[in-house]
């Protein structure tokens, strides 16, 4: 298999550690965000640089962050050319990070940028991934809770793979894992899966997890069902293995029922013929061979999204880096051209698959 290979270097020269950012219309907390990773910088004892993903953002995320990426050089942004998800932006920021270790967090504050010392402390005791841990979620509904109690356990249930409870994507990564994230090619992306799949030595920082007090959810419950459903495709073949089940007992009562028939038929037992129950299990067998037929179509929808060799993403600027991106995959370049401000992008492939 061919591998992607690509390389940033930027201002700071081997910094230690990355914090990766994606930003999503995030203009109300972003002030309030710059502060505590400012005073959390001050407190690492490494050089550090700070990579934001704009995912598309349509309000003026991207014009604050540009101001603030010129006036910090320990400040980098990548701006992707439309909304790709979250899982696809963090992906763009951890690949473009050089530092040893690298902390992924969402920017509502609600991944507090304290505990990223707790999750430093932790990766200097030896482990290669430390994950943030909810043990408290404040100011957030029965039902969201409910939903997310739901996905965990329903994550749990279903895939082979060791993804804790109550975890989410907020975590420092090691070089190592890093690396072999990096690796892993697959386009229909669940981060936090990739990493549980990894096997490395892991270990967990519990945290109280603030309410949002700033700007709206990005994660309602339908895209909690998606990335649900994205989980247990991408690292489960139970749906498969369920659908097949399911087929063999109705298939069972099937026989059984029709052997009843016959023989009743026979005995002339005075068989009510009805149109109810023709009915009930005409529809009964019709909807569960709609189900299974749909369970294979993700499966299948999900090996065309990978055999179309897409980028992963698209890059439309790059600013606060000293030099380009280079890309190299199946023989292809993309170019970058240099702007006032670091590196500005072509709207070319950051990463082919």
């Amino acid at each position: 298999m061919q591998e992607s290979v690509q390389r940033i270097r930027t201002r700071a020269p081997s910094p230690r550690y990355s914090l990766v950012l994606p930003i999503y219309n995030e203009e109300e907390v972003l002030s309030r965000l710059v502060e505590r990773i400012s005073a959390l910088i001050a407190k690492l004892d490494g050089e550090t640089e700070v990579i934001f993903v704009d995912d598309g953002s349509r309000d003026r995320s991207v014009s604050y962050l540009r101001r603030m990426v010129a006036a910090e050089p320990s400040f980098r942004l990548i701006e992707l050319s439309r909304n790709f998800g979250h899982q696809i932006a963090i992906t763009a920021g951890m690949e473009a990070a050089s530092g040893e270790a690298v902390i992924v967090m969402d920017a509502d504050l609600q991944d507090p940028p304290e505990v990223v010392l707790d999750l430093v402390a932790k990766w200097k005791d030896g482990f290669e991934i430390v994950y943030a841990k909810r043990v408290r979620r404040e100011g957030e509904t029965w039902f969201k809770r409910f939903t997310a109690s739901l996905f965990y356990r329903l994550l749990e249930r279903m895939t082979p793979v060791d993804i804790p409870r109550d975890v989410g994507d907020f975590r420092l990564v090691g070089r190592k894992a890093l690396d072999t994230f990096r690796r892993m090619p697959e386009h229909d992306r669940f981060v936090r899966g990739m990493f549980g799949w990894m096997g490395f030595r892991q270990a967990a920082v519990p945290f109280e997890r603030p309410a949002r007090t700033l700007g709206e959810t990005k994660y309602p419950f339908w895209k909690m069902m998606r990335l649900a459903i994205h989980g247990i495709i991408s690292f489960s073949e139970r749906p498969l293995q369920l659908a097949l089940l399911t087929g063999l007992a109705i298939s069972a009562f099937a026989l059984a029922f029709g052997g009843y028939a016959i023989v009743a038929w026979i005995l002339d037992a005075g068989v009510i013929a009805g149109w109810t129950s023709t009915v009930v299990i005409v529809s009964l067998l019709i909807g569960i061979n709609l189900f299974m037929t749909g369970v294979i179509g993700l499966y299948v929808g999900s090996i065309h999204a990978e055999v179309k060799r897409r980028p992963l993403y698209v890059v439309e600027r790059l600013s606060g880096f000293d030099r380009p991106m280079r890309v190299a995959s199946r023989g292809k370049r993309a170019s970058f051209r240099k702007s006032g401000n670091g590196v500005t992008a072509d709207v070319r492939a950051l990463r082919q698959l």
